[in-house]
């Protein structure tokens, strides 16, 4: 072979191993993302009339979202009697390795509906993955391996060890601390734990979990964790686990459910009884103390936490059996409201400024220009045979959709 027939030959093979090869930068290896705030790199401006289906893997039941990193996608969900975390390859949906443990688990009758499968999502970092099973096991693998690096359960501390209908807090990673709020009713803690060894680093006494995931942000010059309990909306010091302050966040069944949302120097909370609100952390007597800028009461959110886009924040009621709204984020004006009877439940992204694409529990994929004014979709698809309470999730051009037994992805070019 000549010298420009060989060097021709190592291009063509290089430029197929790029393209064959998922972009590590849109791994998406936890909850809502990244940042956890439901951004995704947009995967197209213009989107096709159908999705194509690529392939179909059945990996069990559950509500957990699948996450990404490095070429794999990772599963948590439930096989029979066994809690089940499956790594598959991202181009082929074949099987790399699975880990498997039983779990038994008594529901709640009045979270029957939703099946016993984990409702929590696993986050990567660093080569070991971390699962926080619905009875509040917590397992971490390395990530390539699959081998168990080491697993906690709680029933010897608390007299549960996971909420009325099951936990489903997804856990984060920060400085090399996986934080999870551990326990059940009425009782747990918030608890670091060091992600290679299980070692436990902080841990603070709070109330019982909510079903809420936490954030990390910096607000008055503290870097703190942010997240609901039972009652309550906190913040705790994310190196040493104080509490730094607290807002009352009762609600009627305890279901502080919506991940709050970092907005310039503030948040922005959904407290289900009482609406929407922006708090910013005052510096009171020496302490810090969070003060309300707005409340926005149309809004009932349950389930659905929402995503900003500029300064508009979309989200997705409760109210008319289910509604998509979007208000000013620095008011909390509402500037539209959409059709009502859209669904229990809705996850949103919002993919690069471009578009918002919306997921209703019932299988009905929504992509929304931002900058419509109002409610009015460019394209619908139906995207799978039951229902899908997962978040869906990107890689490339493909559309991953978990629904209540399967996974699959779909191409959107």
């Amino acid at each position: 072979m000549n010298s420009f027939r060989f060097w021709s030959t190592i291009l063509a093979v290089c430029v197929m191993i790029f393209c064959a090869t998922p972009n590590h930068a849109q791994d998406w290896t936890q909850w809502r993302g990244a940042n956890r705030d439901g951004n995704s790199p947009s995967i197209s401006s213009q989107w096709p009339r159908t999705l194509t289906e690529e392939w179909k893997v059945t990996v069990g039941v559950g509500h957990s979202s699948p996450v990404v990193a490095k070429g794999k996608i990772y599963v948590f969900a439930r096989q029979g009697d066994q809690e089940t975390l499956l790594c598959l390859d991202a181009i082929t949906g074949k099987e790399v390795w699975r880990s498997s443990q039983p779990v038994a688990y008594e529901m709640n009758p009045a979270a029957t509906g939703h099946g016993k499968g984990p409702k929590s999502t696993p986050v990567v970092s660093n080569g070991t993955i971390c699962t926080l099973g619905i009875s509040g096991v917590i397992s971490c693998h390395d990530a390539i391996t699959g081998k168990l690096k080491w697993r906690r359960e709680f029933s010897k501390q608390y007299p549960n060890t996971s909420p009325l209908y099951g936990t489903a807090m997804s856990p984060l990673v920060d400085n090399g601390l996986l934080i999870a709020h551990v326990g059940g009713q009425d009782k747990g803690a918030l608890r670091a734990f060091n992600i290679e060894t299980g070692e436990v680093k902080w841990s603070n006494e709070l109330d019982g979990p909510a079903y809420a995931s936490p954030i990390v942000v910096t607000l008055a010059g503290v870097r703190q964790v942010v997240t609901f309990t039972q009652k309550e909306f906190v913040g705790v010091d994310a190196g040493a686990g104080q509490q730094l302050w607290k807002l009352p966040a009762k609600s009627e069944y305890d279901m502080n459910s919506v991940t709050a949302i970092a907005y310039k120097d503030t948040l922005i909370v959904a407290r289900e009884e009482q609406g929407l609100s922006e708090i910013r952390l005052a510096s009171q007597a020496g302490k810090l103390v969070p003060v309300e800028i707005w409340n926005n009461k149309e809004h009932r959110l349950v389930m659905s936490s929402p995503v900003l886009q500029g300064n508009t924040l979309y989200g997705f009621s409760a109210v008319k059996k289910g509604q998509f709204f979007a208000i000013d984020a620095d008011t909390g004006k509402t500037l539209w409201q959409g059709p009502g009877r859209m669904g229990e439940n809705a996850a949103i992204l919002n993919l690069g400024g471009k578009v918002l694409l919306l997921l209703t529990n019932d299988a009905n994929l929504i992509v929304l220009p931002p900058d419509a004014g109002e409610y009015r979709p460019s394209h619908q698809y139906t995207v799978a045979n039951s229902q899908t309470w997962a978040h869906p999730v990107l890689i490339g051009d493909r559309i991953l959709i978990k629904d209540e037994t399967t996974l699959r992805s779909l191409k959107a070019q």
